[in-house]
């Protein structure tokens, strides 16, 4: 009797824990496969932000060759620039904080830009100097490139962390660490350059 009541213990342990592999197993694998999601589309984002970061060089390189600009605005945007590129969050620590900081300086290059690029479309001679028509078109096509890249990140972001809030997903997601991510906010600083230099041009 003894033997048999040790077998059906064994066995109902056994079910459990097949039952345990399978409901919180396969949570666990869809949140590592969402957040792998949410880490390429971090990646994508700061790809597009780098490729804007190398544009503003060369838009940068032109405006000294024409030698016609305000040195405080250049100055703006070059400290602008090192203050953006000098915040690097890591796909592992995307926090409310953490994102509020990449945004605020993500928001003031995009205004120095913008007063850059509005000085630049009143001077003729700089409007000369070789290659400025393909970097303004560059600029415009990569915030573009930015808005999308966003979008996608917030999205996914979005699907990661209500999955995060449902229940029995709640235990696996405290027992393994997995953290919500920060999305960004709704503001356009991202695309502000180019409206108000399109606005210029009305």
């Amino acid at each position: 009797m003894a033997k048999k009541l040790l077998i059906g213990i064994v066995v109902f342990v056994a079910l459990l824990g097949i039952i345990g592999v399978f409901m919180f197993g396969g949570r666990y694998n869809k949140m590592v496969e969402m957040e792998e999601g949410v880490n390429t589309a971090w990646s994508q984002v700061e790809t597009q932000y780098q490729r804007r970061y190398d544009l503003i060089d060369n838009l940068l390189y032109i405006a000294e060759q024409s030698g016609e600009l305000e040195k405080e605005i250049l100055t703006g945007v070059i400290e602008a620039r090192a203050k953006a590129t000098s915040i690097e969050i890591d796909a592992n620590n995307l926090t409310e904080a953490n994102m509020a900081q990449f945004q605020e300086a993500q928001s003031q290059l995009s205004g120095s830009l913008s007063r850059l690029m509005l000085t630049m479309e009143r001077y003729p001679n700089v409007q000369a100097v070789a290659g400025y028509r393909d970097v303004m078109n560059s600029l415009e096509g990569t915030e573009n490139r930015i808005a999308v890249a966003r979008t996608r990140y917030n999205e996914d972001v979005g699907a990661y962390n209500t999955y995060l809030r449902g229940f029995l997903n709640r235990i696996v997601s405290n027992f393994y660490g997995f953290e919500p991510k920060a999305r960004f906010e709704a503001e356009q600083g991202s695309e502000q350059g180019l409206r108000l230099r399109d606005n210029a041009q009305q």
